[in-house]
């Protein structure tokens, strides 16, 4: 027979034995069955491309494969740190990842905040559909819009700068500004998209607690700073683990529509420095090895970030 016990937010369930353990999967087949496919996807598109990370230690040659290449060592990752342009890559890749943790993150909580504030129905569904849309888009269609908005031309941008006798900006064409259209074109298309992990929290707490506080005399931005916000505060904390996890994984597409020789001295990324090093100019070794320090660098932070977390909040992934 199953006991079953909830410690820090886990279900652990403790056997008397082998049978009761065995009736206790025979009771619940449906749920392995249909966890099948998902563990048939991660091995076949996530656990099975791991061996071919082999060919960051190789001088690979497509057609002789892993098996043939001749092995070098760590000779890619030598290179790697010693070239300067990874080095300058590297450093955009990180101030872009930091920028967008500092300023994009916060914006669906503020939204969800207020949203939940809004207490007109009809209104509340409009401006959610409203600032949903955006993250259907693909970023080919984005980068389109973006791009006409900041035309240097007939942009709307440079038509209001002109009403204000400001001469015209291609600010497409500038160095400082690539990093600004970067995080801001993010928070346009997904911001919306990420209130509705915080509205769902929301709508679970407790409405006594906002009952007790009114009656308290608590207004509603004090509600929201001592009931609203720690209540969501672990669903804040594993959204934040998880955008640490992707720090240095911010999209190939995302930048890749807007980079040009212009402002690829501050807009280019590890991503497509990945693309143009070894699709384009067919250096797989190497630009295997990149994307290996990328994942090590990855795994650190969540590590370490579930790890704080876990000893400051008492939440973490795992």
């Amino acid at each position: 027979m199953a006991s079953k016990t909830d410690t820090s937010g886990q279900v652990l369930y403790q056997f008397a034995n082998t049978k009761s353990k065995r009736a206790f999967f025979f009771k619940h087949w449906p749920l392995y069955v249909i966890s099948i496919p998902g563990l048939i996807y991660f091995v076949i598109f996530k656990y099975i491309p791991l061996f071919g990370s082999a060919i960051a230690f190789q001088n690979f040659n497509i057609f002789k494969g892993i098996s043939g290449s001749p092995w070098v060592g760590f000779v890619h990752f030598q290179r790697m740190f010693a070239y300067d342009e990874f080095l300058i890559i590297l450093k955009n890749t990180l101030l872009i990842a930091a920028y967008d943790l500092i300023f994009a993150f916060p914006v669906p909580i503020i939204l969800a905040l207020l949203l939940n504030e809004v207490r007109i129905s009809i209104y509340k569904r409009i401006v959610q559909t409203v600032i949903y849309m955006p993250h259907f888009l693909s970023w080919i269609i984005v980068g389109g819009m973006i791009v006409s908005l900041l035309s240097p031309t007939n942009g709307a941008i440079n038509h209001v700068l002109a009403f204000f006798h400001i001469d015209s900006i291609y600010f497409l064409g500038e160095n400082s500004f690539i990093r600004t259209i970067l995080i801001g074109s993010g928070i346009w298309k997904d911001s919306g998209w990420g209130t509705i992990i915080y509205l769902a929290a929301i709508a679970g707490i407790n409405p006594d607690l906002y009952e007790a506080a009114d009656i308290d005399g608590a207004g509603r931005l004090r509600q929201t700073i001592s009931i609203t916000l720690p209540s969501i505060l672990p669903v804040i904390t594993i959204l934040f683990l998880l955008h640490i996890g992707r720090f240095m994984d911010f999209g190939f597409e995302r930048v890749f529509v807007f980079l040009n020789p212009l402002n690829s001295e501050n807009g280019e990324i590890l991503d497509t420095y990945v693309y143009r090093a070894g699709l384009v100019d067919r250096q797989y070794s190497y630009t295997t090895a990149i994307g290996i320090f990328k994942s090590f660098v990855g795994l650190i932070l969540i590590v370490s970030g579930n790890m704080l977390s876990k000893k400051m909040t008492g939440d973490g992934l795992y």
